[in-house]
C-alpha cells in the first residue's frame, strides 16, 4: 500500500509542480462517455506528461527504498492519467465495475488497507498488457483512478502486486 500512496503522491505532486493539464471535467472513459448521473459529483482530472513523471517518480521510489519491481513498472508506462472523485457513490463504483467488465478488463487484485480498498484492473492484448486501472475508494466517498498505458507483461504486474501486498 505504501507504493501505491507514494506512487499517488508523487503523480499529483507532479501534477501540481509540472505543466500537466489539470481540469474539473473527467478524464477516464466511463466518465467522460456515459450518460450517468453524476449530480453532487466533483471530479478533478489529472493527465500527467509521462517524459517528466518517470524520472521523478523512480527518484522518489529509490529514496523510498521502493522495490525494483516498482521502479521497473514505471519504466515501462507510456501514459498515465489521474482522476480523484468526491461525493462518489457505491452504486457509481458498481457501475464503473460492470463497466470494465464489458469492455474486458480482468480484476487482478484487490487489496485492503485500512477501510481502503485498491482494485487493480488490466487489460491484455496477448501476453503484453496494454493498460492497467487502480482504483482507490475510501468510506468517505472519496475516489481515485489511476489509468495507465504501457507494455507491461503478466510478469511485471504480479510482482508488484506481490510487493505491494508482502509490504502491507
Amino acid at each position: 500500500m505504501k507504493t501505491l500512496k507514494n506512487i499517488f503522491l508523487i503523480i499529483l505532486t507532479i501534477g501540481v509542480l509540472q505543466s500537466c493539464v489539470v481540469s474539473e471535467k473527467p478524464n477516464i472513459d466511463f466518465f467522460t462517455n456515459s450518460k450517468y448521473d453524476f449530480k453532487g459529483v466533483k471530479f478533478m482530472s489529472i493527465n500527467v506528461p509521462t517524459a517528466l513523471a518517470k524520472s521523478y517518480i523512480k527518484k522518489a521510489l529509490k529514496e523510498d527504498s521502493e522495490n525494483e519491481e516498482t521502479i521497473n513498472l514505471v519504466k515501462k508506462a507510456s501514459k498515465i492519467k489521474v482522476l480523484t472523485v468526491a461525493n462518489g457513490s457505491e452504486k457509481m463504483i458498481n457501475d464503473y465495475n460492470q463497466y470494465l467488465s464489458d469492455n474486458h478488463y480482468e480484476e487482478w487484485a484487490t487489496i485492503k488497507h485500512e477501510g481502503d480498498n485498491i482494485n487493480i484492473r488490466v487489460k491484455q492484448d496477448g501476453e503484453t498488457i496494454k493498460n492497467m486501472l487502480i482504483t482507490v475508494g475510501s468510506k468517505q466517498k472519496e475516489l481515485v483512478f489511476v489509468d495507465v498505458k504501457g507494455n507491461f507483461t503478466i510478469s511485471d504486474i504480479s510482482k508488484m502486486i506481490n510487493s505491494v501486498s508482502v509490504n502491507n
